[in-house]
């Protein structure tokens, strides 16, 4: 007979979790407050570090034609448009073993819930929300809200991929401070793309550096839509309980922040009828990212600004790692134990570099300057490998090396 492991939280790293532990030969019943909706929002980048997890849980077939591999990612100046770099990634497969690709976080999650759907080992408990938890010595208790009713579970291990507002991370971590909320907040919209000028509508990644903030867009399904990522800082609060991702931007606001780009970023920022604000949020890795039967993955763990666009791709890599060590009649403490350590070494690395990468892109004056003359003596190969560790690395570094998750 198999294991039992509770995930709280269907999301991108919840699902994942659950395909690579089922795989592994666990039995997995999911809890997720939502009725599984496709997510609001936005487009995701999925580097190559983690399409390539994706495939061998056979989920990118399903993702199917949803997703787009871009033909190269091209950096542009603010004032003008003038290209910095263009970081070719049309040999993304060779160079780091798997595609990079493009997708809808809403398509993304489709694709993981119909290849979930395909095996009898994983269950998804809907409207369901954790409010309590219990571990011992051989299991976990868990008490949960489904509508009106109290519902009652059991299992070996919970995992708490339950977002940056994690109970599980609060409860294992009393004494941390909450989320810390950066400077920057992200402001997101989807266009029809054939409202963008041509050169906008490229099969590639375009980021604009500027001072004090950036532009990523790109085109997703197709090229039939094209998502625009606008970051920078400003007063704008949340409330405490307030929707993270869902708080509406005033189109005049981003339209003056932007009114001494290129003007091609003007006709970018004009095709948005609504935008939504996200604050960028980022906490290192708990002291407890495990204890005993209970560990965190995903955003519950590690919250991370997204300059180097590794938010999902390092959930999906921390589902790829868990299944390498958490295995059915294994000492489940002490793989929990092993999966955090392993994890945290990579996940202080992303972190950081992210922090740094933001630094670069919102660079002004003589900096900025420095930085545009620094890239283009680096050349597009030199460039390019500035990301083979991260694209081509294990989810455990040197622990993974020669261990599969499935």
């Amino acid at each position: 007979m198999s294991g039992h492991v509770l995930i709280d939280g269907a999301g991108v790293g919840g699902l994942t979790a659950a395909l690579a532990l089922a795989r592994a030969g666990w039995s997995i019943t999911l809890l997720e407050r939502s009725r599984l909706k496709k997510e609001v929002g936005a487009g995701l980048q999925i580097s190559p570090n983690a399409s390539a997890i994706l495939r061998e849980l056979d989920v990118l077939p399903r993702l199917g034609t949803a997703a787009l591999a871009p033909r190269a990612i091209h950096i542009r100046r603010s004032r003008d448009g003038a290209t910095i770099a263009r970081l070719p990634l049309a040999n993304a497969e060779r160079r780091w073993g798997a595609p990079y690709l493009l997708a809808h976080r809403g398509d993304l999650q489709s694709a993981l819930l119909d290849t979930v759907a395909a095996l009898p080992s994983i269950r998804i408990e809907t409207e369901c929300a954790l409010t309590d938890f219990s571990a011992t010595e051989s299991g976990v208790m868990v008490t949960a809200l489904r509508g009106a009713k109290s519902a009652s579970f059991a299992a070996d291990c919970l995992l708490g991929a339950d977002g940056t507002r994690s109970l599980v991370r609060e409860r294992l971590n009393p004494a941390d401070a909450t989320p810390h909320v950066a400077r920057d907040f992200a402001w997101r919209a989807l266009v029809k793309s054939d409202r963008l000028p041509l050169d906008l509508r490229q099969p590639e990644s375009t980021l604009w550096f500027g001072a004090g903030a950036h532009i990523v867009h790109y085109p997703l399904r197709g090229g039939r839509i094209t998502n625009i990522v606008a970051v920078f800082g400003g007063p704008n609060a949340f409330e405490a309980n307030a929707d993270l991702w869902a708080e509406p931007g005033d189109p005049r606001e981003i339209a003056a922040r932007f009114a001494d780009w290129d003007r091609r970023v003007g006709a970018l920022i004009a095709t948005a009828e609504e935008w939504r604000i996200w604050p960028l949020i980022e906490r290192s890795p708990p002291v407890n990212w495990s204890a005993g039967r209970v560990a965190l993955l995903g955003d519950a763990a590690h919250p991370i600004l997204p300059f180097l666009a590794q938010g999902a791709a390092q959930a999906i890599e921390d589902a790829a790692a868990l299944a390498i060590f958490l295995k059915p009649n294994c000492d489940v403490p002490a793989a929990l134990a092993e999966f955090g350590a392993a994890r945290r070494v990579r996940i202080e690395r992303v972190q950081r570099e992210s922090r740094r990468q933001g630094l670069l892109y919102h660079l002004s004056g003589v900096p900025a300057a420095c930085r545009d003359l620094a890239i283009r003596a680096l050349g597009e190969e030199r460039m390019v490998a500035r990301y083979d560790w991260l694209y081509g690395g294990t989810p455990v570094g040197d622990a993974g090396k020669n261990r599969r998750f499935s």
